[in-house]
């Protein structure tokens, strides 16, 4: 039986907003396609299967990441065809920035960002260096690239010189989870993780290009005039955020700064439906699905007016120069200060939140690839 293969190794390792990626579209696409649907992901050790994805065919590699990585690059350059790890394969979607060297099948490549390029001081050396290497050979190699905005769009052209043709722009969207949430369900979460009543929020990794020393900068003008009685940080550990943390150290709301851990996507709409306001001041962002969550869950946002967020956002947002630290913090203050406008900002964030669907995306993600295998 011929199948189409999706990539779900991002969902399988639970990287962050590629994981959930991946595995949104895989669930949306599934009713589409059914059998012809088939799953494949490089298989390390103490992995689940994911809820609701279990009975799909699956085909995996026994290799851990990086040495995967370096595989699969290797095959590409040496024009060395992967198809036995595929049977059957029709279509191949890569949803990750890894794309198999495959004889004979079409390839769909989705392109989250090129931040690597844009900010590589934020990103560690030796995967800085893996992804100049390798995106120009796999956009080229890709018969054709899914970008999940304008802006990931108008990078990969800018940079690798791929035609506008040979790239789609597909938005990602909010998971069903994630919605207004009863008040019971918002206090049992405080409760759960510590919170107070009055808190700013930001969902998202640990990592330079969040911004969070500007953000802890701003939030401590809140706090200090009464506006806010904590900055709730619900992310993991990424990489070179030594800084961050050290500013947090000397920081005079040090104290108001809650860390609540690993929260898992049962109890994260109530702590985003809690917040007094969803902060994202990101320097950039290739889609930034914590805005669209945040706002499904009627959560008024504070966010970054650069890369994707204003098409994420639309008018729902405040939106402001992540790099002015007063304008941030004056935004800030005029969420927490003003209920008309929090009530208007959620009115108009729910509005906005409902555009985007993974039903929608799945669709347009099948037009893709019948318009590939037309070829």
């Amino acid at each position: 039986m011929s199948r189409i293969y999706f990539d779900i190794s991002a969902a399988v390792h639970r990287r962050a907003g590629l994981g959930r990626y991946a595995e949104s579209l895989a669930h949306a696409l599934l009713p589409l396609l059914g059998d012809e649907l088939a799953f494949f992901y490089n298989h390390e050790t103490g992995i689940e299967p994911l809820s609701g994805l279990d009975g799909v065919s699956t085909h995996t590699v026994n290799l851990g990441y990086k040495p995967w990585r370096m595989l699969v690059w290797l095959g590409q350059l040496a024009h060395v065809g992967f198809n036995r790890l595929l049977p059957g394969a029709e279509l191949f979607h890569a949803t990750e920035h890894l794309l198999l060297p495959l004889r004979g099948v079409p390839t769909v490549l989705t392109v989250h960002d090129l931040i690597f390029r844009r900010y590589p001081a934020h990103h560690k050396r030796l995967n800085r260096w893996y992804l100049n290497t390798t995106m120009p050979l796999f956009c080229r190699r890709a018969d054709h690239i899914i970008a999940v905005s304008e802006q990931s769009k108008r990078d990969v052209i800018e940079a690798y010189g791929i035609p506008a043709e040979k790239i789609t722009v597909i938005y990602e969207a909010a998971d069903p989870r994630f919605r207004p949430q009863p008040p019971e369900d918002v206090a049992a979460a405080r409760a759960r993780y510590g919170l107070p009543e009055r808190y700013v929020l930001f969902v998202s990794t640990i990592e330079p290009r969040k911004n969070l020393s500007r953000l802890l900068a701003a939030f401590e003008r809140v706090h200090a005039a009464g506006l806010a009685d904590a900055l709730v940080i619900v992310g993991k550990r990424g990489w070179l955020f030594d800084a961050f943390f050290a500013d947090l150290a000397r920081s005079p709301a040090k104290d108001a700064v809650i860390f609540p851990g690993f929260v898992p996507d049962a109890d994260l709409p109530a702590v985003y439906a809690g917040a007094q306001a969803m902060a994202f001041p990101s320097e950039f962002e290739g889609f930034g699905l914590p805005v669209l969550e945040a706002m499904a869950c009627g959560a008024p946002v504070v966010c970054s007016d650069t890369s994707s967020l204003p098409e994420v956002a639309g008018d729902a947002a405040l939106l402001v120069d992540p790099l002015n630290v007063d304008a941030l913090a004056a935004a800030l203050a005029r969420v927490l200060q003003d209920e008309p406008l929090r009530e208007q900002m959620r009115a108009r964030g729910l509005a906005q939140a409902a555009r985007f669907s993974w039903a929608r995306a799945a669709e347009e993600t099948l037009a893709v690839y019948r318009q590939v295998l037309a070829k």
